[in-house]
């Protein structure tokens, strides 16, 4: 009999509102460790995160609004997707007040649900490395270009809040040369879905 990879975690809470995203990113960040994120109903729980705040240099909205960064400059709730280096899309979450442009990039996720269209996106039958890094888990849950500026809180998202407090970690970001030495990347401890283990 195969087991249901979910079946032993807490069940997910309610559903999280664009009033959540009106703090500071770096109060956000932490906050998401342990929600719930779906895509058409396909997803799982949120196990590693990076913030970037408009002061910092490594931020797409350090320079000022563009065609491709405007969502950042808008009101928070909203999803930021763009292309790295032209192959993956990655997904952020628009953060603080509308102008401020800050974000969290969402980097991994413990699948929960909809394993299957998962495995089938990713040509993978492995668990773990389904939704280990941000173009992992936008390819899996099926995230491109055309969900940029969607509201967090509107089909064909859902993002529900988590119902325990999580023990969670903290370093440096990942893949960056400015700013890198910021320690604003936060995960799950001990979580195996994670891109990246975090130093000791």
């Amino acid at each position: 009999m195969v087991q249901n990879p979910a079946a032993n975690l807490p069940k997910p809470g309610k559903l999280l509102k664009r009033a959540f995203f009106a703090r500071s990113v770096h109060e956000v960040a932490p906050d998401l460790i342990g929600a719930t994120l779906l895509v058409n109903g396909i997803g799982g729980i949120i196990v590693e995160v990076e913030a970037y705040h408009h002061t910092d240099p490594a931020a797409h909205s350090f320079r000022g609004p563009t065609a491709r960064n405007a969502v950042m400059f808008g009101p928070p709730g909203f999803v930021y997707v763009y292309r790295s280096y032209g192959i993956h899309w990655c997904v952020n979450f628009v953060c603080e007040k509308q102008g401020s442009a800050s974000a969290v990039l969402i980097r991994a996720l413990e699948p929960t649900h909809g394993l299957a269209a998962m495995r089938r996106r990713r040509h993978l039958t492995d668990e773990r490395t389904l939704c280990s890094g941000p173009g992992k888990l936008t390819e899996a849950l099926g995230i491109t270009g055309a969900h940029n500026d969607l509201a967090l809180d509107a089909p064909p998202f859902a993002l529900l809040a988590r119902t325990a407090r999580p023990q969670i970690v903290f370093g440096v970001r990942i893949g960056i040369t400015k700013a890198a030495d910021l320690p604003w990347r936060y995960g799950l401890k001990g979580s195996k879905f994670l891109s990246r283990p975090f130093a000791s």
